[in-house]
């Protein structure tokens, strides 16, 4: 067996044993589409320790299996995410707050954490795979943070989205400051930030934070489920390019974008994806894409 077709199938087999706090699962068989849900709804689904260090692993084992070509990230119960866990075990937040014997190893224990958590949800940026937020219910504090670090953001009527870190005097640290800018633009991002305050899925889309509303949590599974395939039908290697290219552009010059999307287009007329596309076009009929 070749070192790639081992690497999928110890992905699938650890994909398969579970996880504390998420639910992983790939809904259609027929469809290169996996399902992230947060998993703990008697808790909100806050992020727990074991979240934080879940959380990347997941995205690390569907980056790399070649049947995952797009993630829905949902949220089993009536909420998305109440936000990072407060008073849990194990929490760097009460355990720094608590005081201790040497006040500067608790503050350097503290900003490693923070940085751990941070790279926990980089790591749903970093996943070369789409990734689609399904949000419903609340969406409070780092349950924003996550979402900001999705690429594509859907969510029921019912949903409502709160930076609450100002209430609690501290600063949001988990990437919110400096993705929500480039997202919503500063005026907005500032407002949610520095006011706290609440707002609905319809003022979230007036906004940009998200693209799309629907009426029930039944119909954004579904509408979810749609965008999700109909990206995962795409020629994978076009996907995960135009997503590196989108990054790398929202935090580079134009010039140094046009350039890096040169290189990726470079790279696809190697592939047989491109020929495959023409070739669709021109016979009008859907295209075949090679696999991973």
């Amino acid at each position: 067996m070749a070192g790639g077709d081992r690497g999928s199938s110890d992905a699938e087999a650890e994909l398969r044993r579970g996880f504390e706090t998420l639910a992983v699962s790939q809904p259609d068989p027929a469809a290169a589409v996996y399902e992230v849900r947060l998993n703990r709804p008697a808790q909100r689904n806050a992020l727990s320790p074991a979240a934080f260090a879940e959380i990347p692993r997941t995205m690390s084992l569907l980056d790399r299996l070649p049947t995952a070509r797009a993630v829905v990230l949902s949220a089993a119960g009536p909420h998305f995410c109440a936000g990072i866990e407060l008073g849990g075990p194990g929490n760097p937040l009460t355990a720094s707050s608590s005081g201790g014997s040497d006040p500067v190893a608790a503050a350097e224990g503290l900003r490693r954490a923070i940085l751990e958590m941070q790279e926990a949800l980089t790591a749903i940026e970093r996943c070369r795979k789409p990734v689609i937020a399904a949000v419903h219910g609340a969406c409070v504090g780092g349950g924003v943070d996550v979402v900001a670090a999705c690429d594509i953001r859907c969510c029921s009527r019912d949903a409502t989205f709160v930076l609450k870190e100002v209430d609690m005097a501290i600063v949001a640290d988990l990437g919110a400051l400096q993705r929500l800018p480039r997202i919503v633009g500063y005026g907005n991002a500032a407002d949610l930030a520095l006011t706290g305050r609440k707002i609905t899925a319809m003022e979230a889309k007036e906004m940009g934070l998200v693209s799309r509303v629907f009426d029930s949590k039944k119909e954004l599974d579904a509408g979810v489920a749609k965008i999700a395939k109909e990206i995962a039908e795409k020629s994978a290697w076009a996907v995960m390019g135009t997503k590196a290219v989108l990054l790398r552009s929202r935090d580079v010059t134009v010039e140094q974008g046009l350039e890096h999307v040169a290189t990726w287009n470079a790279a696809m007329l190697r592939s047989n994806d491109l020929k495959e596309a023409i070739r669709a076009f021109l016979e009008k009929r859907k295209p075949v894409f090679s696999k991973l």
